[in-house]
């Protein structure tokens, strides 16, 4: 009797499809920051207490995006105080470099590097490392993790937000089923990184703890997602969230379309009188090297 093999996951295509839709959304990623600000600002906050960020600090941002939360660090650590944002798509951190040089942040550094090559960096360099809802898409958290530890000092954090489970993050796991189903996708492959992928109980922990983290600790921070309405949502999902348009790729134009329709037809149940409140629940993870 022969047996089927499933297919590997394919990380380096993941990689180079991943760079190239975020080269394509850091525009829109970028006017979204204000909006990312405050709805992660709590989140942010509670990472870098964690991380044990302050006056001095040298900070690694990992998938740093368009720099919204380093430009947060860079003022926490203050002038003797060093951040390095860095990420796959340069796009995202021209942008960052631009709003660091109009804030006047002479302590603001980019540079293009992927999470899961960071050798290049010098080791123990870094008081902590952080990543705001980066590493669940590292095809090798491991390694990104292994990457942090050596680019940090003994006694450094690497502290991380990711979303919880599907259940407390409606925003974003309804529009992940409506796509699965009409793309007709079968389950995420062995090794497949994704959003809810570091969300269960326990799971971040155990990462953490395989990376040879010390004094582990995990808060759940609510971080509801409040726009005008459940259309807004869909177009800062549409505009900015690279992992739906993957899933998205073997459906024709007509169809994505149905399925932007349909996802907006089902948010419409978080409309309130005060306009859109979508469930979303974040973990904040930090260990100690």
């Amino acid at each position: 009797m022969s047996t089927v093999l499933q297919p590997a996951f394919d990380a380096a295509a993941f990689k180079t499809t991943t760079r190239a839709q975020w080269q394509a959304a850091a525009e829109a990623w970028h006017r979204w920051g204000p909006f990312l600000g405050d709805w992660l600002g709590e989140a942010t906050e509670t990472m870098f207490d964690l991380a044990r960020i302050g006056p001095g600090s040298r900070v690694l941002d990992i998938a740093a995006g368009a720099g919204e939360q380093s430009i947060s660090a860079a003022r926490r650590v203050g002038e003797s105080g060093h951040v390095l944002a860095t990420d796959i798509a340069p796009a995202l951190l021209e942008r960052a470099a631009a709003d660091a040089r109009t804030a006047g942040l002479s302590n603001l550094e980019t540079r293009e590097l992927d999470g899961e090559a960071l050798d290049t960096l010098p080791a123990g360099s870094f008081d902590a490392a952080i990543s705001r809802v980066g590493l669940i898409y590292f095809p090798d958290q491991q390694r990104a993790l292994a990457g942090m530890c050596r680019a940090l000092r003994p006694g450094g954090r690497v502290a991380a937000i990711v979303y919880s489970t599907p259940e407390r993050n409606a925003f974003f796991s309804i529009p992940v089923k409506i796509i699965r189903e009409r793309a007709k996708l079968p389950p995420p492959l062995p090794g497949q990184p994704g959003p809810f992928s570091l969300g269960a109980e326990g799971v971040l922990e155990a990462a953490f703890a395989k990376a040879g983290l010390r004094n582990i600790e995990v808060r759940k921070v609510p971080s509801p997602v409040k726009l005008p309405s459940a259309a807004e949502c869909v177009r800062f999902e549409r505009e900015s969230f690279g992992a739906l348009h993957q899933m998205m790729v073997a459906l024709s134009e007509a169809e994505r379309a149905q399925a932007w329709q349909a996802i907006e037809e089902a948010l419409r149940a978080f409309e309130t009188g005060d306009g859109f409140v979508g469930p979303c629940e974040m973990l904040v993870g930090v260990g100690t090297v």
